[in-house]
């Protein structure tokens, strides 16, 4: 039997990323349908059911849980018995009612979540979640203090816990999420993936500013470990720890906050997923980066923002911080393939971000993460 006989239903709403078990949780809970049906319907063991049952049930305590279970429950069944449909509920699904509708897709969420859950790969980062707000924030507890580093959809962030790759140890108005090992092991999966895409990360690294192509074997290699093991802090994070000989620190908090905020719209721009792009025809206004699918007003703002950015530093500066701060090169990568001489890049990246510091004081409110 098809959802697609249901009266009001929509056939093909991609649904496919919800956990086959939240879906027999909402069909005994939602749909009325009992856990010896359910079990008949998916060939297992009735305490099979029963614990996917009992486990979803202890999980909407967690507030994000609660509610990515409150928005899939009018999917599911839209009358008692509907269970019977199970197995076809992953792909056609009934649509919610128009003020809570989603857009949530499962290549969205992959693409978001291997932006998010690399953020809380690091050091010291959480995500918050606040019952008013319409998003969540990834903070980063820092020596300077606390450190926004990504900004996350409601709904992204609800599926992430309902998926179990964030967990909240410490609920209150303002909810703490840590990364899980559920987390860590599908953030391994999304950056294979990732790396085995079309384009791939080495390539486009080489797009950068006309370079060419077709990388050495050796560069590609490289590129492919910093995107597979590179997931704990970013390279500016690290040249920050280091200190110069009359022990002042290499790079100034502030300066690393800079960094960090051109790196975090680069990501919400989705200008990283940009293929071969000339970036000496974007900074110059010859061409526009590819279109954000599905448009979305914050990606586009972000893309503004970068764009803004590294237009007001101009070459030289632009290339290190598009390099450094974004692509997620080292210092000495960066000197290698700009032709530089060794130990001129810190100096340059330093001047790179003091402009960038300036930049974002200039703009104050207007340049925030938000869009």
């Amino acid at each position: 039997m098809s959802m697609a006989g249901v009266p009001g239903s929509t056939p093909g709403k991609d649904l496919s990323w919800v956990p086959m078990a939240a879906i027999t949780y909402l069909a005994h809970t939602e749909g009325g349908t009992s856990i010896r049906a359910l079990a008949r319907k998916l060939g297992c063991h009735a305490s099979t059911v029963s614990r996917q049952v009992r486990a979803f049930e202890a999980l909407r305590d967690d507030h994000l849980v609660d509610e990515a279970l409150r928005r899939l429950g009018p999917q599911v069944m839209s009358q008692p018995g509907a269970g019977s449909c199970l197995k076809e509920t992953r792909m056609t699904m009934l649509p919610p009612p128009a003020e809570t509708a989603t857009t949530l897709t499962e290549s969205r969420l992959n693409r978001e979540a291997l932006r998010v859950l690399r953020r809380l790969c690091e050091k010291g980062a959480v995500l918050a979640v606040a019952s008013e707000m319409d998003k969540a924030v990834v903070v980063r507890e820092t020596e300077a203090g606390q450190n926004r580093t990504a900004v996350v959809d409601r709904d992204i962030a609800e599926a992430m816990a309902l998926k179990c790759w964030i967990s909240c140890d410490t609920p209150g108005r303002v909810s703490r999420y840590a990364i899980t090992s559920a987390g860590r092991s599908a953030l391994g999966q999304l950056m294979a993936r990732a790396e085995n895409s079309a384009q791939g990360f080495a390539e486009s690294q080489a797009a950068f500013l006309g370079q060419d192509a077709h990388l050495p074997e050796d560069d590609a290699a490289e590129g492919r470990r910093r995107l597979r093991h590179g997931i704990g802090e970013s390279p500016l994070i690290l040249l920050a720890r280091r200190r110069d000989r009359d022990g002042s620190r290499f790079l100034a908090p502030d300066l690393v906050r800079a960094g960090e905020r051109l790196r975090e719209d680069f990501e919400m721009g989705h200008l990283g997923d940009t293929p071969r792009t000339d970036w000496t025809d974007i900074l110059t206004g010859r061409t526009q980066p590819a279109p954000v699918v599905p448009p979305a007003a914050s990606a586009q703002a972000a893309q503004a923002r970068v764009l803004g950015a590294l237009r007001d530093l101009g070459p030289g500066l632009a290339d290190v911080a598009l390099r450094c701060c974004c692509f997620l090169e080292g210092l000495e990568t960066t000197e290698k393939k700009l032709g530089w001489s060794a130990r001129s890049g810190k100096i340059v990246l330093r001047i790179a971000l003091q402009r960038l510091k300036r930049h974002y004081a200039d703009l104050g409110d207007s340049a925030g993460l938000m869009g």
